[in-house]
Order: C-alpha cells, then structure tokens, then sequence
C-alpha cells in the first residue's frame, strides 16, 4: 500500500537557538558580488531556466547576459572601494579567443583576454572535450585580475570587445566580484626565499622548480621557512612537503604557482604540492593550473598527499586544476580560508585515513565535482593510517558546480556539516549523505560504512536539487542508500529554498541479492522548506522511494506534501 501525505506541518517552534543559528551561515566573503543581469546592458538577459545542459542554469541565479557584437556591454555601479575583480564568462567552444574592455567612468583601463579553453565539456561521466558527444556542461570560466583601482560610486563597464566577431560569436556574462585585497605580506623572520639566487641554478631560465626544492632542502637543513614573495612562479613538477616544513606566500591576489601550458598534458608536470608528512603549514598564495580535461586514471595535482598529524592550510586560492586538494591520512588538519575555483574535479575532498581534521570559513566554485567531500574510501594503493571519522565542514559555502554536490558525505564515523550555505546546486543535492562508492576492504577487515552520528546543522540551501545525469533528479537534501543501509543521522536547524526538484529525498538501491539497504536513527529536526519543484513539476517536499526500507522522525518542522511510496518506511515524530 502507497501512503501519500498532502503535508505534514509539525510545530513550528524554532525558538531562540535557530535564531541564533542563522546569524552567519557560509564563509566569511571579503568580495562583493555583482549579478549580470541586474545591471544595465545593451545585451540580453536570458533565463531563468532549470532544466539539464543549459548555459542558463549553470548561472548564478539561473541568469546571465548575452553580449551578442562587438561594443555591447553590461554596465553598474561600484558600491565599494575595490583592487581586484573576477568576471564569469562564457564563450562559444570554437576554440577563438576574445578580448573583454574594463572601463571605469568612460575610460578603459585594462583589455583582458579571454577564452573558452576551460570551458565546455560533453557526454557522459568522466565527460569529453569532443562536442560530437552530445549534453554540453561546464560552460562558464573565471578571469581573475588584481591590480584594478575601483572607488566606491565608480561607474564598471565591462565591454565585449571583439571586431572580428562573426554572428555566431558572443560573450556571457554571468557575475563580477569586487575585492580590497589587505596589502601583500612580507618575508617572515628566519625564512629562505625560492627567488633567491643560490637557489636557481646555472641554467636557470623562468621555471621555479627546481628553485622550490631546493629551497625547501635548504629549509630542512637549517629549520627555516619557506618563503615565496609576490610574484608569478612557473612550477613543472611535483613539489614534496617534508615535515615540519612551513611554506608562506605574499598573499593569493600576489603570489601565484602557475602550470605551464605546453607541459600540463604530461601528469608529471603539473602544479601538484604533495603532503608528506606531520606539521605542515601552507600559507597565503595562489595555484593556477593548466588543465581542461578529465581523465580519472590520472594523478590529482593542485594540493595532495598526507599531511600526518597537526598540519595547516591557509588562505589558498587554486584554480584550473583537477581537484584543489585531494587529502589523505591527516589527523587534526585544519584548512581554513582557502578558495577553490574551475576545477576539473573536486573542490576539497578527504579521502583516505581522514581523522578529526576540519575545512572551515572555504568557498567552492565553479567545481567539476564535489564542492567539499568526505569520502573514506579503502584504496590498495593508499593504506589507512588514521580510523576515518570526526570531519567537520563548518562555515562553508560552495557554489555552481558544473556536476555533483555541495557537501557529500558517504561514510565514516561522525562527521560533521554546519553553518554551511550552498547556493546554485544545480547538477545535484545541496548535502548529499550516500552508500554510492565502496568503503569496505575485500577482506572486510575495513569498514568505513556510516557508524556513530553524522549531523547536518545550522544550513541555508537556496536553488539546489538539480539535474544528475546518472541519478536524473536529485533532492536538494538526499539520503541515498544505495545497496547498504545508513543509521545514526541527524539534520537540524536547515533552512531549504527553491529547491529545483524534491526539496528532500530518502532512496535506495537493492544489493545484488536483492536486499533493500535500511535508514535507521535519522532524526529531521526546525527543517524549514519553501517552495520546490520550480525545474521539474514531479516533485515533493519530502520524496521516499519504494525500496527504502526504516524510518524517519520529523520534528518542529515545515515540509509541505511528503509521499511515501514504501511500505517498509514508517514516518514518526
């Protein structure tokens, strides 16, 4: 028998906690964010739009501008004082580059080049650059660009400007950022600079590799810091991070690890800072890759490896790399501060080994994956050091990935999400807590199942739910047992908005015997949602699929029209 519930509407208490609760939720954002189509253009403004492989709906807001010759423009108005600017854009994937005008009250102060080679990817997972494939995805890139005097009431024109556009040539433009970065730093006492001469070798031309290393030796040696002043670092190669060792940069709008093109096919070449060891400290610049193509079997580069017990990471911006960092086997990590942007893959993901370690006050864009991910997997390639557990995602925000999820968990011992904001989640769940990727060893010695509490609290999630090419529609809230049961969960003080799709989901996938997995111990608790379904009509509040099997109890909660279409699932309070 198929239950369908029009609404269940349970006390709506939130009291003083949940209004405390909500005076920050998300990073700290030292930028100001300008949406395209608020401000005045000569372009067209196109969407909103929900549906898959739509330009429209990988858009902040499910908008942007279309700037469609030569000379149109978005224009508006600087409401802070400023040094920095990031513009999302996107153009045709036909391999021409194009050129934006930054005019500041009528005069033009910088022509930036632009173009679709980040951009644009096709078909099925793990995607091609091959548009004959089909379901196009990924279609915005970022330019980034300091050193751009803005004063609060300066008039920004942001120009398409391009003579020898054909018809079929145009620039969107989805959002521009504005920054007052603080002043670069300087060098910290007793530290050894990889710009120092002694470091750069005899033939030395402009690639910073070498010098890196042995700087770093130099730095085992005498116990000092590394340091890497302002400036643009061509880097070619793996860089090792020994214990012990600090790395400290001028700041990420001034110190920049930039790949170089004409290498970064080759896997071994790449900008990839690899963590061996206790007590590592990374500081204060910028990685900027080269990559723009997904292939799984290949390593990860941008910041990898572990990083043992008590390291630190602080205040990193990477971009156009694979992932941002892909960690394993770190007890008591903290990563704070950092700003993933473009990447081919994950934002941030704890991997292997991860024990009580902590990604706080970080922002994820644009990601080809998830935007921040605890996934304990067991590798034959990595063994397990540290029991995986205890993780906690805390005052995050991720936004716009081109496939995947805002925060996904999928095992382990009592990790943690809250104070977080996801924003624009449109290829898939908001927070994702799933059964989908193996954790257990062949041997079964290893079982990185779910076990203890996962707590989801304290979240705001706005537009998110969206089309997953592999699942169809997610929930802006999901439970996905798929072929092995979940318990111990609890979701408290969540705010939900516009969610594309169901608002919130629990289903399962029988195992090969045909066994359905089991929820069992959630708690729903002060869940608030409005609005859903605004992508696909064939949605619901609260959606339980026929082959959940266990139970849920919701309390002091708002959430319109829950169907439950199993009859081995029971709804309690």
């Amino acid at each position: 028998m198929r239950i369908r519930y029009t609404f269940v509407i349970i006390t709506l208490i939130f009291g003083i906690s949940l209004c405390s609760a909500q005076d920050q939720r998300g990073a700290t954002i030292p930028w100001t964010t300008y949406e395209a189509e608020r401000m005045h253009t000569t372009g067209i403004i196109l969407g909103p739009s929900y549906g898959p492989y739509q330009v429209e709906t990988e858009s902040s807001g499910q908008r942007c501008v279309k700037l469609r010759a030569n000379g149109q423009f978005v224009e508006f108005t600087a409401t802070v004082r400023a040094d920095a600017m990031v513009i999302r854009y996107s153009l045709p994937d036909n391999g021409r580059k194009s050129a934006l005008g930054i005019y500041i009250n009528g005069k033009l102060v910088r022509q930036v080049e632009i173009s679709p080679y980040y951009a644009w990817l096709y078909g099925k997972y793990p995607f091609t650059n091959d548009p004959a494939a089909g379901s196009p995805r990924h279609f915005f890139d970022e330019i980034r660009m300091g050193g751009v005097p803005v004063d609060k009431g300066d008039v920004l024109r942001i120009q398409y400007n391009d003579p020898a556009a054909a018809d079929s040539d145009y620039c969107m433009i989805d959002l521009v950022d504005l920054e007052d970065p603080a002043p670069p730093r300087v060098a910290p006492p007793n530290s050894l600079s990889i710009a120092d001469k002694s470091f750069l070798g005899d033939d030395f031309t402009d690639d910073y590799t070498e010098a890196f290393r042995n700087c770093i030796a130099k730095a085992v040696e005498t116990g000092k810091t590394v340091w890497i002043p302002a400036g643009t670092f061509k880097i070619t190669g793996t860089i090792l991070l020994p214990a012990d060792m600090t790395v400290q940069g001028a700041g990420m709008w001034y110190t920049q690890l930039v790949g170089d093109d004409s290498l970064y096919t080759d896997v071994n070449r790449r900008v990839r800072l690899r963590g061996s060891g206790s007590n590592i400290h990374l500081a204060d610049f910028a990685i900027l890759g080269k990559l723009n193509y997904r292939m799984d079997k290949e390593s990860n580069d941008g910041i990898v490896g572990s990083f043992g017990t008590n390291s630190t990471i602080s205040r990193l911006w990477i971009e156009h790399t694979k992932v941002g960092m892909w960690i394993e086997n770190s007890l008591n990590l903290k990563i704070t501060g950092c700003r993933m942007r473009n990447t081919i893959a994950d934002g941030i993901n704890f991997c292997t080994g991860m024990a009580h370690s902590t990604i706080e006050n970080c922002t994820a864009r644009g990601t080809g994956d998830d935007c921040f991910a605890v996934w304990p997997t067991v590798s034959s390639a990595v063994k397990q050091q540290f029991p995986p557990g205890h993780n906690l995602i805390l005052h995050c925000t991720g936004q716009l990935p081109w496939l995947a999820n805002g925060a996904a968990i999928y095992g382990g011992e009592g990790n943690e999400i809250k104070d977080c904001l996801f924003v624009d989640i449109s290829q898939g769940s908001a927070i994702l807590l799933s059964t989908t990727f193996p954790t257990e060893s062949k041997d079964k010695s290893i079982n990185n199942n779910f076990s203890g509490t996962t707590v989801i609290e304290d979240c705001e999630i706005k537009t998110s739910g969206g089309f997953d090419h592999e699942w169809a529609w997610r929930a802006a809230v999901e439970l996905c047992l798929d072929k092995r049961s979940i318990a111990g969960i609890e979701m408290h003080n969540l705010t939900i908005e516009n969610s594309l799709s169901n608002g919130l989901s629990v289903i399962a996938k029988k195992d090969g015997s045909g066994k359905s997995p089991v929820l069992a111990g959630a708690v729903l608790q002060n869940v608030k949602l409005s609005r859903y379904g605004i992508g696909t009509k064939a949605s619901h509040g609260l959606f339980i699929s026929g082959d959940a099997q266990g139970s849920l109890v919701i309390q002091h909660s708002n959430i319109p029209d829950v169907k439950n279409e199993s009859e081995s699932f029971h709804i309690g309070q």
